[in-house]
């Protein structure tokens, strides 16, 4: 159904408090930035399910704006990170950031409304240009090496995407953006994988996860909580929009969900740490939409919706103490709570989120994915989310906390980060809170599916406070014994060793023999021509040898010119 316009896009707003951003400075700059996305969250707030700014490009129906229950929902979490995002960031100058978060987050919008496949692409595109720049904005080595592998991977997944959707359009001619599914027979079940790889590399799927560990942690420290926001949950929007109960993912899912663990407990960067965790946490919902049920579904984008907030607030936790201290390795940190208290009491309030305590707001989504695989006989899986749930609590729960703000003391005296970081982290933790006690009236009613759950039974309860009870123990144990791993100042590889370490070592030396054997094949026709030339040249008489190099009297050359010519004359005659 074509409904009427609305006022604008509405990623529009944003994008116009990004464009403002370039020509304003100073308190009216903060103003309008802070304006954005509360304007385009009142947009969201006046529009009916339908679709909008209709077109018809190249003989293909476009439908550049669809709302749905779905984009609606993610559109109101976009709009509410990036008001927490601007927010906390209000404190720097540096308009780059400032545009590109903006832009970003427009771009993020735009992409969970696009109704079509070619319109998804442009926003996903754009997608990936705004969101390098917050990593390069860090202006250091680190962050321009590691943003150009993010940004050549995330042109790999636009690539794809492109691909897959031609052949898609080719095959069925409509650009629409729907269930697409794995089961499609012939050429367009070639385009169907070339989405779901292009969709799989921006959810961060194992072997193409690693843009996320390496960038993320590099960029700034505003940067990151707007990187933590975005990119990820759009791909979980798309997954959930294309490929719902394709099972698959279930294993994918839960693959994301514990491999991370391991990686984090040893990794000593915290903001890496967070990271991996992102990808654990990523892995719960891909799992919910690998199972498809009402329930399941319902679980991975309340899940993703959550873990924006919570997640966010670690994050700036996090980037608070890069900010005060210039320093986020475990081994050079701890003690802060004594010169940073509020920050260590937020930061305790989003571990205790991401751990899934019961009145915080991980608890209430996270449940819902782990119900629906027990209620549709995937037992093993429901083990391992249960593993994957103690490790997040290890890793997140209390790995972050505890070596930033306790364990040894690191001897550093600083003081609370700007006032505009504790307003965001505190409006984050204060939502932590109340969709942790009031799931149904917050973001139970914005789910897009009709499921009947009810978190607070107790049976849920108890499970959870057992495992986060043992998980804990184990932590206190093996920190006593000494046979926790040691926060060691150190850089971890995983997948990324393939092309980080393997490719230049293979790489580099073909490269130098190549370049060595083109630089001796020039050495020796340099040499040759230099031959060529002495031969040809008498150096005593200091003219020309030879023949032809003798200089000949001008009417030796008219003769010879006119005998040629009688000779063409008499040729053609004959």
């Amino acid at each position: 159904m074509i409904s009427s316009l609305p006022l604008l896009p509405p990623f529009l707003p944003l994008l116009i408090g990004s464009m403002a951003a370039i020509f304003l400075r100073g308190h009216i700059r903060s103003a309008i930035m802070l304006l954005a996305p509360v304007w385009g969250a009142l947009q969201l707030s006046g529009l009916e399910p339908g679709i909008y700014w209709a077109m018809e490009f190249m003989g293909y129906q476009l439908e550049p704006v669809r709302v749905d229950k779905l984009s609606i929902m993610f559109g109101y979490l976009f709009h509410l990170a990036a008001f927490i995002a601007i927010v906390y960031a209000l404190h720097i100058k540096d308009t780059v950031q400032h545009v590109a978060g903006l832009s970003y987050a427009a771009c993020a919008v735009g992409a969970v409304f696009s109704g079509d496949l070619l319109t998804l692409f442009v926003f996903w595109e754009l997608l990936a240009l705004t969101s390098v720049l917050l990593i390069w904005a860090r202006r250091t080595e680190r962050a321009y090496g590691a943003g150009m592998r993010y940004f050549m991977i995330k042109v790999l997944s636009g690539v794809l995407l492109l691909a897959g959707t031609l052949i898609f359009i080719s095959q069925t001619g409509s650009a629409v953006f729907g269930e697409i599914g794995l089961k499609q027979e012939g050429i367009l079940n070639l385009g169907a994988w070339l989405i779901f790889l292009a969709f799989g590399i921006k959810c961060a799927f194992p072997f193409v996860h690693n843009w996320l560990t390496d960038a993320y942690p590099e960029a700034t420290p505003t940067g990151t909580v707007f990187l933590a926001s975005f990119t990820t949950k759009v791909a979980v929007y798309a997954l959930a929009r294309g490929f719902p109960g394709t099972e698959l993912l279930v294993w994918i899912g839960v693959t994301m969900a514990c491999f991370p663990i391991f990686y984090a407990v040893i990794e000593n960067d915290l903001r890496r740490v967070l990271a991996y965790s992102m990808i654990n946490q990523v892995g719960f919902m891909v799992v919910g939409i690998g199972i498809g049920t009402s329930l399941a579904l319902n679980g991975a984008v309340a899940h993703a919706f959550n873990d924006v907030i919570f997640k966010g607030l670690l994050m700036m936790t996090m980037g608070a103490v890069l900010h005060m201290t210039g320093k986020i390795n475990g081994s050079e940190l701890g003690g802060l709570y004594k010169s940073m208290p509020k920050t260590t009491v937020l930061c305790i309030v989003g571990a205790a989120s991401i751990s899934a305590f019961p009145l915080f707001s991980g608890f209430v989504s996270k449940s819902m994915v782990m119900s629906a695989a027990v209620a549709e006989g995937y037992d093993y899986v429901w083990l391992a989310l249960l593993f994957a749930a103690a490790g997040v609590f290890h890793h997140a729960g209390i790995k972050i906390p505890y070596f930033a703000f306790f364990a040894h003391d690191s001897g550093i005296r600083t003081t609370e980060p700007p006032k505009n970081m504790l307003i965001a982290m505190g409006i984050a933790a204060v939502l932590c809170i109340v969709i942790g006690a009031f799931p149904a009236q917050t973001v139970y009613a914005l789910l897009p599916w009709n499921a009947d759950y009810q978190p607070y039974d107790v049976t849920h309860v108890l499970t959870q406070l057992q495992l986060l009870f043992f998980s804990a123990l184990a932590f206190v144990w093996l920190n006593l014994k000494n046979m926790y791993p040691p926060e060691l100042p150190s850089t971890n590889l995983d997948a990324d060793w393939l092309y980080r370490k393997l490719a230049p070592a293979f790489m580099v030396p073909v490269y130098y023999s190549v370049t060595g054997a083109i630089n001796k094949t020039e050495q020796l026709a340099k040499e040759g021509i230099k031959r060529v030339i002495n031969n040809s040249y008498d150096q005593e008489k200091n003219q020309p040898k030879g023949y032809f190099a003798q200089f000949w009297p001008t009417e030796t050359m008219v003769f010879w010119v006119a005998f040629l010519l009688a000779g063409i004359l008499i040729l053609y005659y004959i």
